[in-house]
């Protein structure tokens, strides 16, 4: 099945007094790379993340975009005590021994020990989320990454459908060719054997030079070779294109092999109708190449 790397997914995933939006965009890449940006809490995820990824797509360039927020969720909230008492006793007695040891006549008020009220604070301990956001995160990433796919395929099937169409415009060109070259090679021999006739009209001819030298010739005009190598490579490039897993490599692979095919044919070929026909085969040779490029 043919898989575009270009896709786009937004998905927005509520749970456990948690609320995720991801956003992954994807486009073509030679291999898989996956950029992430996310809440700080979920710094640690960052390599499951990738994971849960490759699980899912093996090319393209990968971005996703996570934000999380907590839900307000209605709760009778018990305060906390702003002070630790006993800090501030303590505060009290030093203050106290300190003031008989420096003989100060002054009593000790509240005032005085509010100079220190920032010590008599509580620490409150900041729970830790990231557990919890993670396990609505992941489920929403899987979501995010089933829609990308699915757009992917559909994609997918676009491209496959506009290469089924070119890899046929190849086959008829080949189609048109073989024939023409097939009678090529008689008539190069004839003219050969007429213009040698000429230049040796009045003396004795080489006939076994001759016959070599119309060997050499027809070897060189030949691309009979050339012809076969390209309808087994329009054949295996159809069945890539029915296969199940990636193709992308394989089919850029093809096409290198199918370019020298046809760049031989129109070196060998002095017929102007193969050369008007290997002109158009480069140009959707090239039109196959962009769409592939976007083929994972």
């Amino acid at each position: 099945m043919i898989k575009s790397m270009t896709g786009f997914s937004k998905v927005e995933f509520s749970e456990s007094d948690f609320r995720c939006n991801i956003e992954i965009r994807s486009v073509n890449g030679r291999y898989l790379e996956v950029n992430a940006k996310m809440p700080r809490q979920l710094n640690t995820k960052e390599y499951e993340l990738r994971e849960q990824v490759k699980k899912v797509l093996q090319r393209g360039t990968v971005s996703v975009y996570i934000t999380v927020e907590k839900l307000l969720v209605e709760e009778t909230i018990e305060l906390p005590t702003l002070f630790d008492e006993t800090i501030a006793s303590h505060y009290y007695k030093s203050l106290d021994k300190l003031k008989k040891s420096l003989k100060i006549k002054d009593a000790i008020t509240l005032d005085h020990l509010l100079r220190f009220s920032s010590s008599f604070e509580k620490k409150v301990v900041e729970e830790d989320y990231s557990t919890q956001i993670w396990a609505v995160v992941s489920k929403g990433l899987q979501q995010a990454l089933l829609q990308l796919e699915k757009m992917r395929l559909n994609e997918g099937k676009e491209i496959a459908k506009d290469i089924r169409n070119r890899i046929k415009f190849l086959e008829q060109q080949i189609d048109l060719i073989e024939p023409i070259a097939s009678q090529k090679i008689p008539e190069e021999r004839e003219k050969m054997r007429q213009k040698v006739a000429q230049m040796f009209e009045n003396e004795e001819i080489d006939e076994q030079r001759i016959q070599m030298e119309i060997l050499i010739l027809a070897d060189k005009i030949d691309i009979t070779e050339e012809i076969v190598r390209m309808r087994s490579h329009i054949k295996f490039f159809n069945d890539i294109l029915k296969a199940a897993e990636p193709s992308g490599r394989k089919m850029n692979f093809l096409l290198q092999e199918m370019h020298r095919e046809i760049n031989t044919i129109g070196s060998k070929s002095n017929d102007i109708t193969i050369s008007h026909s290997v002109v158009g085969m480069k140009e959707e040779l090239e039109r196959i190449r962009e769409q592939v490029q976007n083929i994972e």
